[in-house]
């Protein structure tokens, strides 16, 4: 089974369409027709199963030093997800995801807000 085809984000209040690019057995790549959003999904199966789910973002500046110039610019995000072979059901490993998401989320992102700030 694979996930939708295409993948939908939205960031900034952009939406992107990201159409599937690329497929192999334990991996997956989606993108957005200008190339500046990417998502991919990756699994590893070995002692443990790691699972990971990335965003790369990409976008033009401009240059702080010659005014004139612009420059691309680019950051990426993503949850890598470690569980033994056995010991945590789906629903469980849900389960454990929400509660990271909704503490990130709580009170309009201050903790967030907080780890971007530096702070630990």
């Amino acid at each position: 089974m694979s996930l939708p085809d295409p993948l939908s984000v939205t960031v900034g209040g952009d939406t992107f369409s990201l159409p599937r690019v690329s497929s192999s057995v334990n991996a997956g790549e989606f993108r957005s027709n200008d190339g500046n959003v990417k998502e991919s999904v990756s699994h590893q199966y070995g002692n443990r199963t790691r699972r990971m789910f990335r965003i790369d973002h990409n976008k033009i500046v401009p240059d702080p030093i010659i005014s004139t110039q612009n420059n691309q610019v680019s950051m990426s995000c993503y949850m890598v997800l470690d569980v033994p072979k056995t010991g945590y059901s789906v629903a469980e490993q849900k389960e454990v995801i929400d509660g990271l998401i909704a503490q990130l989320q709580a009170s309009s992102g201050s903790l967030l807000n907080q780890i971007l700030g530096g702070e630990n």
